[in-house]
């Protein structure tokens, strides 16, 4: 009698040292959960916006977070793709490029508010995102939506902010974020 040993097949590097990564059984589960949701499209549970919103805790040895992360970006694009066929379908393009210029207008007026005007600032005490690097950020989305300057959905998806006492809120930044990578995404 032979016993075969089965090896685990890792799909994602591990965080080293004290490094923390995303931990492995909640991505794991998540994927899973994805993959079903979009090899049945009747499943509704998962889409586009959930493989951009999802959170998952940090432990040490877990999933690396660039590796996690960039292939949620590969899957959210083929959600979205799927959603864009799926509402030209239904719609017509003339509806879906009207939904998609909708949005891209009230996210338009949102960056080019004032500068250190453009979203709701946290208490006193509280820390939020730097605003000057928000605003820099807001710029060159606005001057993309409007003029068509080079942004790139891993450009939106990847931005990073330092933290200052009141600063912007980090919930109303990344709403209009996760808004941005919505417009950029249906139009590809």
């Amino acid at each position: 009698m032979t016993v075969q040993t089965a090896t685990e097949t890792v799909p994602f590097p591990r965080a080293t040292g004290r490094q923390k990564g995303y931990r492995a059984e909640d991505v794991d589960a998540f994927l899973v959960r994805a993959r079903a949701a979009f090899e049945s499209p009747d499943q509704t549970d998962v889409d586009a916006t959930t493989v951009r919103t999802v959170a998952f805790p940090l432990v040490r040895h877990g999933y690396q977070i660039a590796a996690v992360d960039a292939a949620l970006g590969r899957i959210e694009d083929a959600f979205a793709a799927r959603e864009r066929e799926h509402a030209l379908g239904r719609a017509g393009a003339r509806a879906w490029v009207g939904q998609s210029r909708k949005l891209a207008q009230e996210v338009l007026d949102r960056l080019t508010r004032p500068k250190r005007h453009r979203f709701r600032r946290v208490g006193l005490l509280r820390y939020g995102y730097r605003i000057d690097e928000v605003d820099l950020v807001a710029d060159k989305i606005a001057r993309f939506l409007e003029d068509g300057e080079p942004v790139t959905v891993d450009q939106v998806r990847s931005v990073a902010f330092r933290m200052q006492r009141r600063g912007y809120s980090e919930a109303q930044v990344d709403a209009v974020l996760d808004a941005v990578v919505e417009v950029m995404l249906a139009v590809v």
